[in-house]
């Protein structure tokens, strides 16, 4: 008659297989490391930052290629105006940089100079750096944040985002809250469309109560119709050269549109003005504004004056009803608020250091997951070997206690087997070390 004895060590060892299979692609690789790779407003300019852009949209597809096509274990990419960066796994950086000078067509030599590599640590600090607002254009920015979270859910959704990567963005987002809820890296006015909203809130206790009329329709116009149009202001208005690029900007705020010679005979219907034109004259001399206060029964109007040359008559400041602020004056808010945001860079720093090393220690932990599990597994398999052997001693109709005692020093046996191997084989020093670290394994007592 065949013996059995081969087939629950055949069943153990398809099961020890089937594991290692299912959590192979969480084993950590120690070849594999940590990179950020990119571009940002420090190292490139915009033409060269908006050559290797990556449209939102083609992200699933460009990440699936740089997979599929290179070296890389897992990856995310993060694409704003100002920067573009590259964040994956992989045993070194050449093959991210090849692959990106590829998907944009672009010659290696070209880009090269602009490119920054942080690896492993650097990597990580990097990451958070950028989440907290600490390597923006504008210190303490939020908007980051949230485009940076974009990134995790774009690699997330196109299957690139690994064990190591989706840790590494949920630990950047608990840091930057971190930072942002304990320091005053976020707080303060750093803007001038921001001051601009601050001084006419400190007028107006209520700017949903009040009209905003925005001449121009420029660049720093856009930012502070972004700001003010963020209060729900009860109207907008913007007055422009060209009407229907005054319209276009209006009905982003669900405003209307007028033109620049409406002004005079419509400045009474206005609590807060905003002003920045090309004009190399005033746009708004005394004489009208002082019609308009009339008109308004001498209610007060805030004036935000953001040209240069001026686009309101110096004079116009004189007036007892009207609080008319210049560049000089926002940027003195501006100053202060970078300077307070300056201040809470160092405590800023501090937390990311501290995480940092946070992070790297889950990292190291992760290397010897294979080996706990190596170890775990061979003792079950031991274990299971000799329960197999008791559990037929007991079928024959062997002393329980005797099977018992035979289970006991089987297991002892050969559980210590490699280790008092290892001892009798090793020499000198070596043996010295063994000992000393087999002591320390089994928590052994000292000889003195």
């Amino acid at each position: 008659m065949p013996s059995n004895k081969s087939a629950p060590l055949g069943r153990l060892a398809r099961m020890a297989l089937y594991r290692a299979l299912l959590h192979s692609a969480d084993h950590p690789d120690p070849a594999m490391r940590l990179f950020a790779l990119g571009i940002n407003h420090h190292t490139a300019p915009l033409a060269v930052r908006e050559q290797i852009a990556f449209d939102v949209a083609r992200l699933p597809a460009a990440l699936h290629d740089l997979l599929q096509a290179q070296k890389v274990r897992e990856a995310a990419i993060l694409s704003t105006c100002n920067r573009t960066e590259l964040y994956f796994s992989a045993e070194e950086p050449q093959a991210a940089i090849d692959w990106l000078a590829k998907y944009h067509d672009l010659p290696e030599r070209q880009i090269q100079p602009y490119l920054y590599t942080h690896p492993q640590r650097n990597a990580i600090r990097h990451m958070f750096r950028v989440a907290s607002g600490l390597d923006s254009m504008v210190l303490g920015e939020p908007q980051i944040l949230g485009q940076m979270k974009q990134a995790a859910r774009a690699a997330e959704e196109a299957g690139a985002l690994g064990s190591v990567l989706n840790r590494l963005f949920q630990r950047t987002f608990s840091v930057a809250k971190e930072v942002r809820t304990t320091t005053a890296i976020g707080a303060n006015i750093v803007s001038m469309a921001a001051a601009a909203v601050h001084l006419s809130a400190r007028i107006f206790d209520d700017l949903q109560k009040q009209a905003v009329l925005f001449i121009g329709a420029g660049e720093m116009i856009q930012l502070c119709a972004s700001h003010f149009g963020g209060q729900q202001p009860r109207r907008i208005t913007v007055a422009n050269r060209t009407l229907e690029r005054g319209l276009a900007l209006a009905e982003r705020f669900g405003g209307d549109a007028m033109r620049l010679d409406e002004i005079a005979s419509r400045l009474h219907e206005y609590d807060i003005i905003v002003s920045c034109t090309a004009s190399p004259l005033p746009v708004l001399g005394l004489g009208a504004v002082e019609r308009a206060l009339k008109q308004r029964r001498h209610r007060p109007m805030v004036m935000v004056d953001l040209a240069v040359p001026r686009d309101i008559e110096a004079e116009v400041g004189r007036l007892n009803d009207v609080f008319l602020y210049t560049l000089d004056d926002l940027g003195q808010i501006v100053e202060q608020g970078l300077e307070s945001r300056h201040a809470a860079v160092i405590e800023a720093e501090a937390i990311i250091d501290n995480r940092v090393d946070s992070f790297l220690h889950w990292m190291d932990a992760r290397e010897v997951v294979p080996t706990i599990r190596a170890l775990r597994d061979t003792a079950e398999t031991t274990r299971q070997m000799e329960l197999e052997h008791a559990m037929r001693a007991l079928a024959r109709g062997d002393d329980p206690a005797v099977v018992l005692e035979a289970l006991s020093h089987g297991l002892s046996n050969k559980l210590l087997h490699a280790p008092t191997q290892a001892l009798n084989q090793a020499a000198g020093a070596d043996r010295a070390e063994l000992a000393r670290i087999i002591s320390r394994l089994y928590n052994l007592p000292s000889d003195n």
